[in-house]
């Protein structure tokens, strides 16, 4: 059983699913809650999903992070989901830290596999549970911000937010 919420961010709202133990298995802005639902259904099948509240945890953490401690959502507890090689490069994600960014190159070096920045690309695409699993700090190997589900304008005030706009954009 899991539970669906809604929290607000400044970036419009947010929608969490999270287990009983409150780990996080989705987390998407509210106006795409569509590729939630595709993303969560294919690591989760038809499993039930109640509306609830948000874990306590979960709630401080991303308002925290939104407030400017942009470490707090760093030990929040994720769902160990996907493919072994999504769940390698979504384990690469969460080493970068707020005000770095890494270009796809780097995070497929960084995962031992130098040759994979195709496959690493479509990982990060397919990563359920954004910001907190950082996609967002993955850019292009020229500095310019590349796809990300929550649109680019987010991307970009993720970025800045975290201090780490590439300068070709500042």
């Amino acid at each position: 059983m899991f539970t669906r919420s809604r929290l607000a961010s400044p970036l419009g709202d947010l929608v969490a699913v999270t287990a009983a133990d409150g780990t996080l298995h989705a987390l998407e802005f509210a106006d795409d809650e569509r590729r939630l639902h595709r993303l969560f259904n294919r690591h989760h099948g038809d499993d039930l999903i109640d509306d609830g509240d948000p874990p306590a945890a979960l709630a401080s953490a991303l308002a925290a992070y939104f407030a400017g401690t942009l470490t707090a959502i760093d030990a929040l507890p994720v769902a160990r989901i996907g493919t072994p090689f999504q769940q390698a490069a979504w384990a690469a994600l969460r080493t970068i830290p707020a005000g770095q960014t890494r270009s796809y190159g780097q995070q497929a070096a960084l995962m031992g596999k130098p040759t994979a920045t195709r496959a690493v690309g479509l990982a990060n695409g397919a990563n359920p549970i954004g910001i907190v699993v950082p996609c967002h700090r993955v850019i292009g190997s020229n500095g310019r911000l590349t796809g990300y589900a929550g649109g680019m304008d987010r991307k970009a005030w993720l970025l800045r937010h975290e201090g780490a706009l590439p300068p070709l954009l500042a």
